[in-house]
């Protein structure tokens, strides 16, 4: 009896775990390991950190070594004697350290490593915030479909209830044609509504498919009359001056300007003298018919170079990393300004998209006291059929734009946040504390 009862235990409990529904936090962990977008980023976080690396060794001693060995076959001749097939070998082996003393385009160079890899990470912060805002407008773009789904199910199901009363009541002559034919009008493009809203849902849940790899069986909707917080702080001047200064757009902006400043200085040490210690060791060997011999030798010391002319080829590479500069400088106002208005439409968003959700709740209560008032109204003769038609579309008309700005709202929110540089992980979970587990 206990095996029976343990598998029947199992089953249920392996049951609930596949029948709960994925929230929007399990969703976007899911998002993190597999979204090929992110994957690059995060591959090119990594390539972007060596740049450091990279730099430094423009001011690190290099060393190498180089040789040859050689066997040389000749014949020649003295004075009275012929030789003939005379071998010889021959061969050298060398170590050389170089290290700069003064390259001022390899200490520019160190610099601009540096300020790349931190505009690497800045890339990546970015794109870390993009994965949020992406996941959840999948998500909530999945939820808007399956509510449009929901409602436009609901609206068939009441128009067909609604084509039967009206047949009905023209058989027993207390209606016309006329009102057989708009319920049958009405049941026809409701029909049309379904058909385009099973297509758009299954869209949605293909675009939530290509961010996480593999779709849940449900997703959590939004528990019933939630209440969606205001953006703190409540005025728009803090969120525009933030996005202004932290965004990661206009941060990685700053550092490709910082990049071009140091490009200038890289190109215009192509006019400075460089300065280099050098140390070599040389091992020399020679062998072959009557004679043989090792040398070595040790040396160490300064190389210096003066560039005197070059064609004007450094003075032409200076203008233009000047040139370059310059765009840098604009392309950061120009991130700077996309990052002011993003927050302020964000922001607007917000406050909009509260009022209207507030306005559609009551006018939801409002309609489903019209849809109930006509419906009477047509049981007693005083309301004809078109009107219970009209009640009904408007009812789920406004629930579904109703779900349509709450879930805008709650984007327009995380946009705001990610607009400021502000928008981590952690801010998912107030949402996910939002929806029906």
């Amino acid at each position: 009896m206990q095996k029976p009862l343990l598998a029947v235990l199992i089953s249920s409990a392996l049951f609930s775990l596949n029948a709960q529904a994925a929230d929007l936090v399990q969703v976007y962990k899911q998002a993190l390991a597999h979204d090929a977008t992110f994957a690059s980023a995060r591959a090119a976080l990594s390539a972007g950190q060596e740049r450091t690396t990279q730099g430094r060794a423009l001011l690190l001693p290099t060393v190498s070594a180089s040789g040859f060995n050689m066997k040389n076959n000749g014949e020649g001749a003295g004075d009275k004697i012929a030789y003939r097939d005379r071998e010889n070998y021959n061969g050298q082996m060398q170590v050389q350290l170089s290290q700069p003393l003064f390259r001022w385009a390899n200490w520019e160079g160190y610099q601009q490593g540096k300020l790349s890899a931190a505009a690497a990470e800045a890339i990546f912060a970015q794109e870390q915030q993009n994965l949020i805002l992406r996941v959840a407008q999948a998500y909530f773009d999945v939820l808007t479909a399956q509510d449009n789904l929901t409602a436009t199910q609901a609206q068939k199901a009441a128009t067909t209830e609604q084509l039967a009363s009206a047949k009905r009541n023209f058989e027993v002559g207390t209606q016309t044609i006329t009102d057989t034919h708009e319920a049958q009008a009405a049941y026809d493009l409701v029909v049309a509504q379904e058909f385009a809203a099973q297509n758009d849902l299954e869209v949605k849940r293909t675009a939530l498919l290509q961010i996480i790899g593999s779709l849940p069986s449900s997703l959590a909707p939004l528990r019933t009359g939630v209440t969606i917080a205001s953006p703190q702080p409540a005025t728009l001047e803090p969120w525009v001056s933030a996005a202004e200064e932290q965004n990661y757009g206009v941060t990685g902006a700053k550092l490709n300007v910082e990049i071009a400043k140091r490009e200038i200085g890289k190109q215009r040490a192509g006019h400075m003298p460089t300065l280099d210690l050098v140390a070599n060791s040389t091992r020399t060997t020679a062998t072959g018919a009557g004679f043989g011999g090792i040398n070595k030798n040790n040396a160490v010391g300064v190389s210096w170079n003066v560039p005197i002319f070059n064609g004007f080829a450094v003075t032409s590479k200076v203008r233009e990393s000047i040139a370059l500069e310059d765009k840098a400088r604009n392309d950061l106002e120009a991130s700077r300004r996309q990052a002011a208005q993003t927050a302020r439409q964000a922001f607007l968003g917000v406050n909009s998209g509260l009022a209207q959700v507030k306005a559609l709740e009551a006018a939801e209560v409002s309609s489903k006291s019209a849809l109930e008032s006509n419906k009477l109204g047509y049981q007693v003769g005083v309301r004809i059929n078109i009107d219970v038609l009209n009640a009904q579309r408007q009812l789920y008309t406004t629930q579904k734009d109703l779900s349509k700005a709450r879930y805008d709202t709650i984007m327009n929110g995380l946009r705001l946040k990610s607009a400021a540089g502000a928008l981590k992980e952690a801010d998912l979970e107030p949402i996910n504390a939002l929806l029906q587990h």
